[in-house]
């Protein structure tokens, strides 16, 4: 039997796809057109914009934001503690139209800044900025979304 927990209180839009064994907690609230998949757990108090997608085992801890045409990858883990054990948490924010790599950890309180990029396996501890692309551990500037998006259309042409 496949089960999924979501909670009474989540809102969930139309055309949403929550896969296997996925968490879907209280006072959630996921727009249109949302993917989600297996293993995920999207924690308390969480807001998941239209069109975004979010690949199986990753971790979206309370409070955070996630905005529209965001893609978060497998195994993502998104922190909402910067002093454990502490009971004050801070949620993430990711703006619009954001991609985080598979297996990316991001620091609570953090936000990832629209159109950015977060390569996968970055430990990103500070802001990401608007249309700007971070590499490494802790992640650092690489270039420019831009940029990304040429290279993205050349291997995609090749």
């Amino acid at each position: 039997m496949v089960t999924n927990f979501i909670s009474e209180k989540a809102i969930i839009g139309k055309n949403v796809q929550i896969w296997h064994f996925t968490y879907v907690g209280d006072n959630v609230k996921i727009g249109d057109n949302v993917k989600i998949g297996s293993h995920a757990h999207i924690d308390y108090d969480v807001k998941i914009g239209d069109n975004t997608k979010i690949e199986g085992q990753a971790y979206i801890p309370p409070l955070s934001r996630i905005g529209k045409n965001v893609f978060i990858g497998p195994a993502a883990v998104l922190t909402n503690d910067p002093f454990p054990m502490c009971d004050k948490m801070a949620g993430i924010t990711v703006e619009d139209n954001a991609i985080i790599g598979a297996r990316a950890v991001i620091k609570a309180g953090v936000t990832i800044g629209k159109n950015s990029v977060v390569a996968m396996g970055a430990i990103v501890t500070r802001d990401v900025d608007e249309n700007m692309v971070v590499a490494g551990s802790p992640a650092f500037l690489r270039y420019s979304r831009e940029e990304y998006d040429k290279k993205r259309k050349k291997w995609i042409e090749s």
